[in-house]
Parts: C-alpha cells; sequence; structure tokens
C-alpha cells in the first residue's frame, strides 16, 4: 500500500497533462456538463498543483540552500562540486557521499553517507538516528547540526519499497526528532517521496517548502517529481530551482532560505 501511495502522489501533478484532452473531448461533443467537468477537475488541478508551474521566486534569502543525493557511483565528483558551487551556496547538504569528497567550503562535518558543508562555522553536530526497525546494516543516514544559531538536518530516508515500510518509518521517526525542536529549523534532504506523499506526513506536517518553482529532481534524465526536499520550520523557502544535471542519478535542487521569520508550515 506505502508503494501505491508514493507512486500516485508522483503520478498525480501528470493528471493534468489531461485536461487539454478532456477539454478536446467536451468541445467535440458539445457538452455543458463535460465542459463543466473539465473545469472542475481543472480547477482542483491548479489549485493543488499549479504552483509548480511558476518560476522559481527571485526573492532574496537569509542562505542559499543546496541539497544533492551525491550518488556513492558518481563518476564526475570534481565537476559535481563545481556545478553545486556556481550559485554560490552558504549551506551543501549532501547524501551519499564518499570519503575522499572534497568541496571549498571552510567548514563541514560528516556522519555515515550524510554530510553538510557550511560557509560559517558549525557550532556543534551529531548524528541523529532514524534508522528503521528491523533493518540490521549499519545504517547512518541523518545528522543535525546548528549553524548561526539554526538547527539543520541532513537526511537520506529509504527507497520505497513492496516488502519493507522503512521509508515511512524513517519517516516517522524524524518527525519526532524535528517535533522536539523549538528554534528554527532547515531540512535538506533525498526523502525518497513528493511532498504530497502521505508517507511523508510526519515531516510536512512540520516544515514547509517553496510553493513556486518546477523543481522536479530525479530522476536526472527525466524527472517526474522533486524527492530531494528543502523544507523550513520558523522561516521560509523563499525560491527554489534545480541546477545542471550531474554525474548523480539526481539533479541538484538549490533554495533561497529565509529564517527567524515566524512559525511552522
Amino acid at each position: 500500500m506505502g508503494v501505491l501511495l508514493a507512486w500516485s502522489a508522483i503520478a498525480l501533478p501528470w493528471l493534468g497533462l489531461g485536461v487539454p484532452v478532456l477539454f478536446g473531448v467536451a468541445v467535440w461533443r458539445r457538452s455543458v456538463p463535460a465542459f463543466l467537468a473539465v473545469l472542475v477537475f481543472a480547477s482542483g488541478w491548479l489549485a493543488a498543483f499549479g504552483g509548480s508551474l511558476l518560476p522559481a521566486s527571485a526573492a532574496p534569502g537569509d542562505l542559499v540552500v543546496v541539497q544533492h543525493n551525491f550518488s556513492d557511483e558518481n563518476r564526475d565528483p570534481a565537476g559535481t562540486i563545481a556545478t553545486l558551487m556556481a550559485v554560490r551556496p552558504d549551506l551543501i547538504g549532501l547524501e551519499e557521499v564518499t570519503a575522499d569528497l572534497e568541496v571549498p567550503l571552510p567548514h563541514h562535518v560528516v556522519f555515515g553517507t550524510v554530510g553538510l558543508w557550511s560557509r560559517y562555522p558549525i557550532s556543534s553536530a551529531a548524528p541523529v538516528d532514524i534508522k528503521p526497525h528491523g533493518l540490521d546494516a549499519d545504517w547512518r543516514r541523518g545528522l543535525r547540526a546548528v549553524v548561526r544559531g539554526v538547527v539543520v538536518y541532513v537526511v537520506h530516508l529509504p527507497s520505497v519499497r513492496l516488502d519493507t515500510g522503512w521509508r515511512d518509518d524513517s519517516a516517522a521517526q524524524l518527525g519526532r526528532w524535528l517535533a522536539a525542536e523549538r528554534g528554527p529549523v532547515v531540512l535538506m534532504g533525498d526523502l525518497n517521496g513528493v511532498v504530497e506523499d502521505r508517507g511523508l506526513r510526519p515531516i510536512t506536517a512540520r516544515m514547509a517548502t517553496a510553493r513556486g518553482g518546477f523543481a522536479w529532481s530525479f530522476p536526472a534524465a527525466l524527472p517526474v517529481g522533486r524527492i530531494d526536499q528543502v523544507m523550513v520550520r520558523g522561516g521560509e523557502v523563499t525560491g527554489v530551482w534545480t541546477l545542471a544535471r550531474t554525474g548523480s542519478d539526481h539533479l541538484p535542487v538549490a533554495a533561497r532560505v529565509t529564517v527567524g521569520g515566524g512559525g511552522g508550515p
């Protein structure tokens, strides 16, 4: 069931492609009820997903943040880092990192396969246990750090699979960590799901992202949805967009973030 819900959440925005077809059928049949049905369907789709068609906002932010699943099979690490640095980021959150990765920002911390690089000092950092129950492998995919008084999470949730509920279990654990925070929070991560995915509700109920910006990130060759997220609580994601394709099977996601401006999603 979780797999079906996850993929249906990705597929829902694509239903908008059916609007012109339905409109054509209504014209051909000259049917007023059909026109009304198309209008209702189109209005509902625009209300839910129309914001993704808007261009990324040019509004300024306190931080420029880049999130990227780097891929442990990336054959062009230097070129990938150059792409990420081209937007002059203040924070870079990476998943599937390797031990010899070099990023030209002065401060960084890595736990397991996730890492944070920062233009500003990292005052504290620790791993975050979001390992799914029943998974015995050496699995470290979460970290929590503090940068300029802002709590920053970098996470990599499991992929959605038919035979386990690991992704949703990991999301629920991360949700409990987020619920315990009291100040501004920035979350970067490969969540292996779009924000409409109900399995991610423990996270999305507490965090917000930008509405505008067609920033679909996966798969890199032909993106069908944004599973790489930059989210905020106690602030705002003022703009989000994707960067050029790298040696990863994900596209990097960049965002402008304002923190300390208020309360929740």
